[in-house]
């Protein structure tokens, strides 16, 4: 899998903040150093004018299928990308809603990455085993190659992180990074460009 600034996306996942008692979306250690991380990797991404596309839940109450699971959370116009990400600042920045734990699920995230010829996708964010993983499997179906970030992932709601990971190395071929892979990679990138 080759990496460059041409072909690959930053999938942004479900780092979010409310506006009000939220189930799932709260702030923890284990958040904070997520967010930490994830905010080096947009950063770096938008150094290398790599896409950075965050996707965020956006449920609408009282019909959403997630909410009977997992209590209200993400809710419509409630639920924003975390402040420290800086979203939309980029100009490659895209702020995608959705609606169910893949990023790609009757939203326009395929089209998106098609437009800007995208073929590798590198995903942050939470619930590994749930969102991120669902988005990275839609991926792999879809064509594209995938990295995840193990350090800007975290895992609470459903199994471990280590299954998580395991389970889309070896159902997808993704590659496991660590933040500061990821970034000089993305360093190199920017680099080129110069």
């Amino acid at each position: 899998m080759s990496l460059g600034a041409s072909n690959a996306a930053l999938l942004v996942i479900d780092v979010l903040v409310t506006d009000d008692a939220d189930a799932i979306y709260a702030t923890s250690p284990e958040e904070e150093a997520l967010v930490t991380n994830a905010t080096a990797l947009t950063q770096a991404a938008r150094r290398a004018n790599m896409p950075v596309i965050f996707l965020c839940d956006q449920h609408i109450p009282g019909i959403d299928r997630e909410l009977a699971l997992w209590g209200e959370h993400g809710i419509k116009g409630k639920a924003h990308p975390h402040p420290a990400l800086e979203a939309g600042s980029g100009p490659l920045d895209f702020v995608i809603p959705k609606r169910r734990y893949s990023g790609f699920f009757q939203t326009d995230l395929d089209l998106t990455l098609r437009e800007l010829g995208v073929r590798t996708v590198i995903a942050v964010g939470e619930d590994t085993g749930i969102c991120v993983l669902h988005t990275l499997a839609d991926a792999w179906n879809l064509g594209y190659d995938s990295i995840v970030v193990s350090d800007a992932t975290r895992t609470f709601l459903v199994g471990t992180q280590e299954g998580a990971l395991e389970h889309m190395t070896r159902c997808f071929g993704t590659r496991v990074e660590t933040t500061s892979q990821a970034v000089a990679s993305m360093s190199t990138i920017a680099n080129e460009h110069r």
